[in-house]
């Protein structure tokens, strides 16, 4: 008897718990885990911007989408699917701009009303998956990598391949050559310098953001390439360096035009934006295989597509406002990630254009 006492008394004081329980329960779903925005902070607008194009620069774009929306109230969404899917999406008007690492012919920006501006420089590295061959030891020369490409040096211990690599043990193994599927702005750069290199190579196949490839496999964007290689031995490719660095891939010493062996750093990609000429149509400047003894031969700037006749006056300018701030804000974070940031003088041209080429009913949308 004594127990079951015991138990009603138990029973009633959880009953008489309940009501405050239930109002803790209901206080922690309501009550938010960091204190309500000011009054004058909720009045803030904040512009949405959406881009797509190459995934060359899509580091250095998060990176700065992380702090633009707090710091000038732009909210950008950038997809990047590809440099060719980038011109073919602001061609249509489907998003605010476009971004493409390979620049578009003046004849194409023409018809469909674009301007074009570089916005970071960046470089293609090769990316290797060798065993016991470590981080910046093989060495190769651009008539080499193009006949890897072509599928005319298979095997990872060729004559060609040991001749510059006398200190390395390169071992029999197939080489499994691996590039971009899709358009690649990315592939546009790596052509152009095997072009530059290789005779055969640019009368066989060319350059373009899509060719016909002849040996190895195709991998989906440069986070495809560089997973593709590190999960399968023997492995080469060509990515944008942040790709790298970021999954710890071993790269390859490069042969420059000076005939310097130089490995793949800030201070080469630096070195050959530093030899650029700006002066050319549509800021279209090519930096592959430039002279000079420390400079790495695949830098390339990378370019947005924006409208000169947009739809959305607004818009257009919260875009021209991001990449206006990034210039101005952003070099230290382009750096920290291997870009290289344009040179002032760049940057004042382009505000110059967005000026006096970007308007809407005769009205300037930058100002």
């Amino acid at each position: 008897m004594r127990g079951i006492q015991l138990l009603r008394v138990l029973f009633a004081l959880i009953f008489m718990a309940l009501p405050s329980l239930q109002a803790k329960g209901a206080d922690a779903v309501s009550t938010p885990a960091t204190p309500p925005a000011s009054a004058s902070a909720a009045t803030v607008r904040t512009e949405q911007i959406s881009g797509t194009g190459g995934t060359f620069p899509a580091p250095v774009y998060a990176k700065w989408a992380d702090t633009a929306r707090s710091a000038i109230g732009v909210d950008v969404t950038y997809n990047a699917i590809g440099s060719g899917s980038g011109q073919d999406q602001i061609i249509s008007r489907s998003v605010d701009f476009g971004a493409s690492d390979a620049p578009m012919d003046d004849a194409r920006l023409s018809a469909a009303k674009l301007l074009q501006f570089p916005t970071v420089i960046g470089a293609v590295v090769v990316i290797v998956n060798l065993p016991r061959v470590r981080e910046g030891e093989l060495k190769l020369t651009g008539e080499t990598l193009a006949a890897i490409f072509a599928g005319k040096i298979d095997k990872w211990n060729d004559p060609r391949l040991k001749q510059v690599n006398p200190d390395v043990t390169l071992p029999n193994l197939p080489i499994e050559p691996i590039h971009r599927y899709e358009p690649s702005g990315t592939s546009f750069a790596f052509t152009s310098y095997l072009s530059a290199v290789s005779l055969e190579w640019k009368s066989s196949v060319g350059t373009g953001t899509k060719v016909n490839w002849p040996a190895g496999v195709g991998a989906r964007g440069s986070d495809g390439a560089a997973t593709a290689v590190n999960i399968t031995r023997g492995a080469i490719a060509y990515v944008e360096s942040t790709y790298a660095a970021e999954n710890h891939l071993t790269t390859a010493q490069l042969r420059n035009r000076s005939g310097v062996f130089v490995e793949p750093t800030s201070a080469s990609f630096t070195a050959a934006a530093a030899s650029a000429d700006w002066n050319t149509p549509n800021f279209a400047v090519n930096l592959v295989d430039t002279d000079g003894a420390a400079s790495w031969p695949i830098v390339t700037p990378t370019f947005v597509l924006l409208p000169r006749d947009p739809k959305d006056m607004t818009r257009s300018a919260a875009v021209m406002r991001f990449f206006d701030w990034a210039y101005k804000s952003g070099g230290a974070v382009a750096e920290q990630l291997g870009y290289v940031p344009l040179p002032a003088t760049v940057q004042d041209g382009v505000r110059a254009a967005w000026r006096s080429q970007v308007s809407v009913d005769g009205r300037p949308v930058y100002k």
